[in-house]
């Protein structure tokens, strides 16, 4: 009934008063599951947490990493503003894959990690369109080709690679202005 802070305190006496029982296990997952959907997110993280201390081998283990993932990629803000969210998404999504290869929650991670990605990269290409916008040509370059290193298979990848060119010609660097454009032409023709 979306009364959150209620199943979680009720999910966690489930807990105290029976915690050999295979339902208090069953209870923290509820309980991180219950703070998420009610946006409690620090408080799911904690709860996921300790239970992923104390089941390491639960069947719910591979959910409770997940569920954790996503209360950090819930968090992500637009590219405006701090990415601490979006890197934090990142890296429990990385573990996620990594220790769940094959599951579901896997193959979610992927598609929410290939996003959370794309939103990094954004946050690069604002900051060097920025440095561009005030002609410091040299930050501009770093954060671009900071995007073309980490982010290859972003969408901000063709702009990145325009961006390089101008820069710079803007700079009177021709043979590396060709060498952008030529890769720029060859993979967006």
């Amino acid at each position: 009934n979306r009364k959150y802070k209620l199943a979680i305190d009720d999910f966690e006496e489930v807990e105290r008063q029976h915690p050999n029982s295979e339902w208090a296990a069953h209870a923290q997952v509820m309980a991180g599951y219950s703070a998420y959907k009610g946006a409690q997110y620090d408080d799911a993280i904690v709860i996921l947490d300790r239970f992923v201390k104390l089941h390491p081998t639960h069947p719910s283990t591979p959910y409770a990493y997940y569920l954790s993932a996503l209360c950090y990629y819930t968090q992500i803000s637009d590219v405006g503003r701090d990415q601490k969210m979006s890197e934090k998404a990142r890296d429990a999504l990385k573990d996620v894959i990594a220790r769940f290869p094959e599951s579901d929650y896997a193959r979610d991670a992927k598609v929410k990690l290939d996003l959370t990605e794309d939103h990094l990269a954004g946050k690069e290409m604002e900051i060097g369109r920025y440095y561009l916008k005030r002609q410091d040509y040299p930050a501009a370059i770093n954060r671009f080709k900071y995007v073309l290193d980490n982010f290859q298979t972003t969408s901000h990848v063709p702009e990145a690679l325009h961006r390089m060119v101008e820069c710079y010609l803007r700079l009177g660097v021709i043979p590396e202005a060709k060498k952008y454009a030529a890769v720029l032409g060859y993979n967006n023709p």
